[in-house]
């Protein structure tokens, strides 16, 4: 079926949105709270999330909450901090058996919608502050988050390449703020910040599931109805051009593999979504498939890494290509890299493979259909990219893309920076 997004504006800055699909079992029902990512405010604005799903002045403790998610047949509540372009997402969802599987009737996509209002919108504040015990431990758990963001040392390579690519920018940011930042959260600081996201973050609420969206929608009408509140249009990321000069780092640490980030820059107007496709696909083609050009040449052919891929951040006009190499690899797997990517540039690949990327991309997309989670987070996106294309058609047009369109595509691309992670023995991570 064609999964279409029905859309509709509850307040200023507050819409409801909703896509049924009568193959699932379940409904999954969230707020989403989207605002400027800034380093004064990161912290903050992350713990609310996690303080939101600890209980509401319904359910003011965990065994209350708890008993109630039971009561609603074992409904599940989760909360989410993600960073987007220039944005941060603070989220909490609930999901639940649809109501057809209710043994006495119960109205269970209702209830479940009138408790994460509460969750999200009646949260257990008191004097201006949320629990210190409670803040004190979400605290903790960014702090211990922020902190283990080096144990994984390819996504560490990358943030870090990321950061001293784009020092200054939002994307160059922590979703969850800084580590110092961090620390100094207090009750009332976050109580400060939920304020400030319910009077001025967009809200974005997502129905998506097999029932009536109506039951949900009900609750949400009710609790916006005639409200007066600030909204922001969503843009992305002003595209900055590569320097004449590209810019290395170094970084040493105990590590028997070695990780090569080369962070490359598009040109282009960031506001035109219809270059998301074509630029899907040469990354796919470059770094982002089995059968790749990076995969094929420089992992295979020539055994320059364990691993090389490329991703394009369609938000940010970012595209990052990282390896794992051994130390002394560095320039030979960098050029390689770049070798290829003057490969795409000219068009100097099969007809073969731009075929077999075009299928591996169409059946990706059909799979984001596979989930509530998946389907939610498609189209969360699109509404923050200004569009409202179906996963369907998403998938139809990344087969309609042209050698042309892939290697105008590869044009585009420059590189901006080099991170070199470098090993000084040690595990192999």
């Amino acid at each position: 079926m064609s999964h279409r997004l029905e859309r509709i504006q509850l307040a200023e800055g507050v819409y409801f949105s909703a896509v049924t699909d009568p193959k699932f079992k379940h409904n999954r029902i969230s707020v989403n709270f989207i605002t400027p990512l800034t380093a004064e405010e990161a912290a903050n604005n992350a713990i609310v999330p996690l303080l939101l799903r600890r209980g509401c002045k319904s359910c003011p403790d965990y065994t209350t909450l708890e008993r109630r998610l039971c009561q609603l047949y074992g409904a599940g509540l989760d909360a989410d901090v993600l960073h987007f372009g220039k944005y941060q997402m603070l989220s909490v969802s609930i999901q639940c058996v649809d109501d057809r599987f209710a043994l006495e009737g119960e109205k269970i996509t209702h209830d479940c919608a009138a408790l994460l209002a509460d969750i999200a919108f009646d949260p257990c504040i008191t004097n201006g502050s949320f629990d210190e015990e409670a803040t004190a431990r979400e605290r903790q758990f960014i702090l211990d988050s922020i902190a283990a963001e080096i144990n994984e040392k390819r996504s560490y390579a990358l943030l870090r390449c990321k950061q001293e690519m784009c020092a200054g920018e939002a994307a160059a940011l922590r979703k969850y703020g800084s580590a110092e930042t961090a620390a100094a959260i207090t009750g009332e600081s976050a109580a400060a910040a939920y304020r400030r996201l319910a009077d001025h973050a967009n809200i974005e609420i997502m129905f998506v599931g097999a029932g009536d969206p109506q039951a949900a929608l009900v609750i949400f009408k009710e609790l916006f109805g005639g409200m007066h509140r600030s909204s922001f249009g969503y843009e992305l990321c002003e595209r900055k051009p590569a320097p004449e000069q590209v810019r290395e780092h170094v970084e040493e640490m105990d590590l028997a593999q070695s990780k090569l980030v080369l962070g490359l820059r598009v040109d282009g107007d960031e506001s035109d979504y219809e270059e998301l496709r074509p630029f899907r696909v040469m990354t796919a083609l470059y770094g982002g498939t089995p059968f790749s050009r990076l995969f094929n040449h420089v992992r295979e052919k020539l055994s320059l890494c364990y691993y090389c891929a490329a991703r394009y951040d369609g938000a940010t006009g970012l595209m990052m290509v990282d390896c794992g190499i051994e130390s002394e690899n560095k320039q030979k797997a960098q050029d390689e890299i770049l070798a290829q990517l003057e490969v795409m540039k000219k068009g100097e690949f099969t007809d073969e493979e731009l075929e077999s990327t075009r299928l591996a991309l169409r059946g990706g997309a059909k799979a984001t259909t596979d989930s509530l989670g998946g389907i939610e987070s498609w189209y969360l996106v699109q509404i923050m990219m200004n569009s409202n294309i179906s996963p369907e058609q998403n998938a139809e047009n990344m087969s309609n893309i042209t050698r042309e369109q892939v290697i105008e595509a590869a044009n585009r691309v420059h590189l901006d920076t080099v991170f070199f992670l470098k090993a000084k023995g040690g595990d192999a991570q």
